[in-house]
């Protein structure tokens, strides 16, 4: 998709279809009152017939209207009420939605949506995005179409000067539909080698450094948390390490973003029930946006270092598996009782943290995971859980939230929830019984943090979405990760 930035009026842009605004009173906005006056009132027509009432969202094209150069018009209903940033969110999508299947340019005269708190930079970011999610198809697994499917060449801004703001949003929308696609991939595809290979694919333009360790690397080197739950496959497990080096001090600390690749969750011995197994191809989203995120910082090119880890493997319950009151040694030395295989997330990222600590030295953590139904069942489908003991690291995440509506919800992560650890036969047992879920598995990864600022994003219940037509990866929390790291330069 090109995008660009056009001073020419609503009335005079050449364009498949101009978009324009209405509101809930029939109120036009600027750019839409020059075409009604062009097409002698035939807009405002539109809202008296009851065509359209304006509300949050509704859009209502139009083929060519007279005094208008493009092809179509849209009008597109802004509600009763200033926009705050989920309705104008509401109204991009829309936007997006309702021209996706056109050829040519998009001409956006919507400048009039900015707010005090909604800049116009903002607003054209937004917009890529939604464009960016209203194109993404899955097609890779289906028979290919002869026929090229009708999408928009280009998006032309009128109104100021946001190219950055526009190439931002499309980098951003880039590494959300990278994220998607990985996610949506069937498990007999994306797997741990495959997450690999799309690491290696990202580096070879020199952009980053990228190295791979195999499962026989990692069991040499003592990470048996990680080999406990690999080695019940034939799939050979990966801990995946992706350098990007955009601060003008190459030796200063990282900031480290690491994400669970589980490509497929059984279960393990302890296995799932059948039903919605399927999703379990879903338990590698973390992974899926750690490299969406390290895609998008290769377009951008910002001015700060970053580790993006991925850990992955799959969890079967072949023979050779691990079985509840097995006890490995992590790689940090510390002995886990294993009470229940399902709860190998954890398993994985424990050595992932001492492998990115111990060789990096990172100035921060962020890990991403598909880790506990019991965070699903707390936030459902809006908010990721965070867990953090780090104030500055939690606002941090918090305000990229904010601004980029990927939301967060701060769960507890106190001292007392870690007795819920406790085992009779090693440092620790991998679950803590059937109460705070989301807390005590946040509390074993807290263990492994050895006092590096450390925040954990719990994504099991925003990562896809189940069932039905809409069932497919959601590619959070790429956006959220972008912010946060491009508000550290």
């Amino acid at each position: 998709m090109i995008y660009q930035v056009s001073q020419q009026s609503a009335t005079a842009v050449q364009a498949s279809c101009i978009v324009v605004t209405i509101d809930q009173s029939g109120k036009l906005s600027e750019a839409a009152s020059l075409i009604d006056q062009a097409s002698n009132g035939f807009l405002q027509a539109r809202y008296a017939a009851g065509d359209i009432s304006g509300k949050t969202g509704e859009t209502l094209l139009l083929p060519a209207v007279a005094g208008v150069a493009a092809e179509r018009v849209l009008l597109v209903g802004t509600g009763k009420d200033a926009l705050k940033t989920t309705t104008a969110l509401k109204v991009l999508a829309a936007i997006a939605s309702a021209t996706s299947k056109l050829n040519g340019t998009i001409a956006l005269a919507i400048s009039n949506l900015a707010t005090d708190t909604l800049s116009e930079g903002w607003l054209a970011e937004q917009t890529a995005i939604a464009f960016g999610n209203a194109l993404y198809r899955y097609t890779e697994t289906k028979a290919k179409s002869e026929e090229a499917p009708k999408q928009p060449s280009s998006v032309s801004w009128l109104g100021a000067d946001v190219n950055a703001d526009l190439a931002r949003g499309e980098a951003v929308a880039t590494g959300i539909a990278f994220a998607k696609e990985l996610g949506n991939l069937p498990p007999n595809i994306c797997t741990p080698t495959y997450l690999a290979e799309q690491a290696l694919a990202l580096a070879a333009n020199g952009d980053l450094e990228t190295i791979v360790l195999d499962e026989e690397e990692l069991e040499k080197m003592g990470a048996g948390a990680f080999v406990s739950v690999a080695k019940g496959s034939n799939e050979p497990g990966k801990m995946i390490l992706m350098r990007y080096f955009g601060a003008d001090d190459k030796d200063a600390a990282p900031h480290m973003i690491l994400g669970k690749g589980i490509t497929f969750d059984t279960g393990g011995i302890s296995i799932k029930p059948g039903l919605k197994m399927d999703e379990m191809k879903y338990d590698m989203c973390g992974a899926a946006s750690v490299l969406g995120t390290m895609k998008a910082l290769v377009a951008l090119k910002p001015k700060i270092n970053v580790l993006g880890m991925i850990t992955s493997a799959e969890n079967m319950p072949a023979g050779h598996a691990s079985k509840p009151g097995d006890v490995v040694t992590s790689l940090s030395g510390k002995t886990i009782e294993i009470l229940n295989t399902d709860a190998e997330g954890r398993l994985v990222l424990c050595d992932a943290l001492t492998y990115g600590i111990n060789n990096y030295k990172p100035a921060s953590i962020v890990d991403i995971a598909t880790l506990t139904g019991a965070c699903m069942a707390a936030l459902g489908e809006v908010n990721s859980g965070l867990f953090t003991n780090d104030e500055t690291l939690a606002s941090e995440l918090q305000s990229a939230a904010n601004y980029t509506n990927d939301k967060v919800w701060r769960l507890p992560l106190e001292e007392e929830y870690q007795d819920l650890l406790d085992s009779n036969f090693a440092d620790m047992a991998n679950i803590g019984g059937p109460l705070a879920g989301a807390t005590t598995a946040a509390c074993f990864l807290s263990r492994y943090t050895e006092g590096t600022p450390w925040a954990h994003l719990d994504i099991a219940g925003t990562a896809w979405l189940g069932g039905g037509k809409a069932k497919g990866s959601t590619g959070r929390p790429v956006s959220l990760l972008v912010k946060y790291l491009l508000n550290k330069q």
